[in-house]
């Protein structure tokens, strides 16, 4: 039996894929690396799935690998900033992303993403920059106005603030912390409330959670676990930026393709089809974990005590 050429292993690594089997994706895209190590192809393969498997130092490397092998493959430099700040190595995911932009300088999730990093390395306008660079790109990006209105609010700039959280709304109509948002920014523009306190601004602006203030001695267990479940909440978030980048919109592009161009076999735009389907459901599976997710955090946090109790 003749051995398997690259190509081959890559389709069935993407029907691996396809088919939520990770791990059998992982094996075949190896068996490809062997025969053809210096593929960005097979890399960026690669790096996909141990992003999915949570490995994520092996992702930083095949994506980093793309970048050497491809170096003007843009999504691949997105992705690495992604991974690298999954990895607290903020300087790195910041040059990443950086190198996105010059390359290309309408990726809106370059300044997304570049906006997440700044905001943990305490950089507060440089975040506010890149978040309103995205938003010059995509008005229509509502956790970019959602973000951005947490920024403000923490420079207290709350009428800045009002705006954002009023867009984010407009936007996704009942979105909880955008309307939460909005109203502790109302009452602090208005003198309701002081976000000059400590408390306050560490705070941000989680609406109940101003009024209900923790003592880490007596709630050190339920703090924990909501800082844990945000956190998963996040995870889930970047993952579900992730099947975006690096499986919807391939399988649009592939589909786009096929259907430009007839003259191919009918079962090529079967299988685009077929992939294209199957990413869509991916995303719709991400989507609700993450709305599972972002519940739990809500009912974790109206367990804190009121000042009543």
């Amino acid at each position: 039996m003749p051995a398997e050429s690259v190509e081959g292993l890559c389709v069935k690594a993407r029907q691996a894929v396809e088919q939520r089997n990770p791990e059998r994706a992982r094996q075949l895209y190896l068996q490809a690396l062997g025969l053809r190590s210096d593929s960005p192809e097979v890399h960026y393969g690669l790096a996909t799935v141990c992003f999915q498997l949570k490995e994520l130092t092996s992702a930083a490397h095949h994506f980093k690998e793309v970048t050497r092998l491809d170096p003007h493959r843009v999504g691949a430099y997105v992705n690495l900033g992604a991974v690298y700040n999954l990895l607290d190595q903020l300087d790195a995911a910041v040059a990443a992303l950086r190198r996105s932009i010059q390359l290309d300088g309408k990726r809106v999730e370059a300044y997304y993403n570049l906006g997440l990093v700044y905001r943990r390395k305490g950089s507060i306008d440089l975040a506010i920059q890149a978040y309103r660079e995205a938003l010059r790109l995509n008005p229509r990006m509502a956790d970019a106005h959602l973000n951005l209105g947490n920024l403000l609010f923490d420079k207290e700039q709350f009428k800045q603030a009002v705006n954002h959280y009023e867009e984010a709304l407009k936007l996704r109509p009942g979105w909880e912390k955008a309307r939460d948002g909005l109203e502790a920014a109302k009452a602090a523009a208005s003198g309701e409330i002081r976000p000059d306190v400590e408390e306050a601004a560490a705070a941000g602006p989680a609406g109940s959670l101003l009024e209900r203030p923790a003592d880490p001695a007596a709630h050190g267990a339920l703090l924990t676990g909501l800082h844990h479940a945000v956190i998963d909440a996040e995870g889930v978030g970047r993952q579900m930026e992730q099947i975006l980048e690096t499986e919807v919109e391939p399988s649009i592009k592939e589909l786009s393709s096929c259907l430009l161009y007839p003259e191919g076999a009918r079962s090529e735009l079967d299988e685009c089809v077929k992939r294209f389907e199957a990413a869509l459901a991916r995303l719709r599976e991400t989507r609700l974990t993450l709305h599972g997710r972002v519940e739990k955090v809500g009912g974790m946090a109206e367990s804190f005590p009121s000042e009543t109790e």
